[in-house]
């Protein structure tokens, strides 16, 4: 038997008595303890990200597979890389049990198929080239546990990030990702402490491979997509800082040209003075 943490009852009692600062303030106090279990977890982190970086570097893929609030997630991590690091939409692709509907609302026992993961997996062209990270705060959804056992069949390296030690999809995973926060505030709610855990880890995973694969350069998101006023003005600014140009407009005009801070910057910046 399983011993699921992530399930165990709320520490609290009676949470319909509460005042809305109680339940609040007590919230709070749970979130502020995911830091701290995530921080322990950080070893695992390095050894997942290393493999993944060196697959990337060599052409290979990340993809994410959950269900629910942990396919939402990694969909979130995925999606944000195109326009944060300019990456191709299909280099970090986000899978969830139920397919895309399932992004806004729960689709019956999408989850507990054994073999839809894989099946969804190979409609992307999934190879050993790639890395497969499965997401699960329960560590036992056969959606994810079932895909990376025949990830693990056909020699793709596996990953997982769960809230439960030694569960199905730990016992799945090359690189295991295991963040224990204990009990949820509501109890079962894994929406809570257990995706906040999640949501920092997929930051730290994601954030980190770009940086290795020289997406980041100082600490400024040289090859961001310049999809709306802010990121312009962003990058003009970027660009300006970078190089010594004074002149905004004409920062705009050659960011606007090129597309990317990166270009202009090397640009400029190859110029004899």
């Amino acid at each position: 038997m399983i011993e699921r943490i992530t399930e165990q009852p709320s520490q609290y009692r009676h949470l319909e008595k509460m005042s809305i600062l109680e339940i609040l303030t007590h919230i709070n106090d749970e979130d502020k303890t995911v830091p701290d279990a995530v921080a322990k977890a950080i070893p695992q982190i390095e050894a997942l990200v290393s493999v993944i970086s060196d697959k990337m570097l060599a052409g290979g893929r990340l993809f994410y597979i959950g269900a629910g609030t942990s396919g939402r997630l990694g969909i979130v991590d995925a999606s944000e890389c195109p326009p944060t690091f300019g990456v191709p939409h299909d280099l970090v692709i986000g899978i969830i049990s139920g397919g895309d509907k399932a992004i806004r609302q729960a689709v019956e026992f999408a989850e507990d198929s054994t073999d839809q993961g894989w099946k969804d997996l190979q409609k992307h062209g999934v190879s050993d080239n790639d890395v497969v990270v499965g997401i699960a705060a329960s560590g036992t959804t056969p959606y994810v546990a079932g895909a990376l056992e025949t990830c693990r069949r056909n020699h793709i390296i596996t990953g997982c990030i769960t809230c439960n030690p030694d569960t199905p999809i730990t016992r799945h995973a090359d690189f295991p990702i295991v963040v224990v926060v204990g009990p949820e505030f509501v109890t079962g709610s894994t929406r809570m402490k257990s995706g906040t855990a999640q949501k920092l880890v997929l930051n730290m995973i994601s954030t980190t491979v770009m940086i290795q694969l020289g997406r980041v350069e100082d600490n400024k998101m040289v090859h961001m997509q310049l999809s709306n006023k802010k990121l312009v003005d962003r990058g003009v600014h970027m660009v300006m800082e970078r190089t010594g140009l004074q002149d905004y407009n004409l920062a705009k005009s050659l960011l606007l040209e090129q597309g990317s801070v990166k270009k202009v910057v090397d640009e400029l910046l190859s110029k004899p003075r």
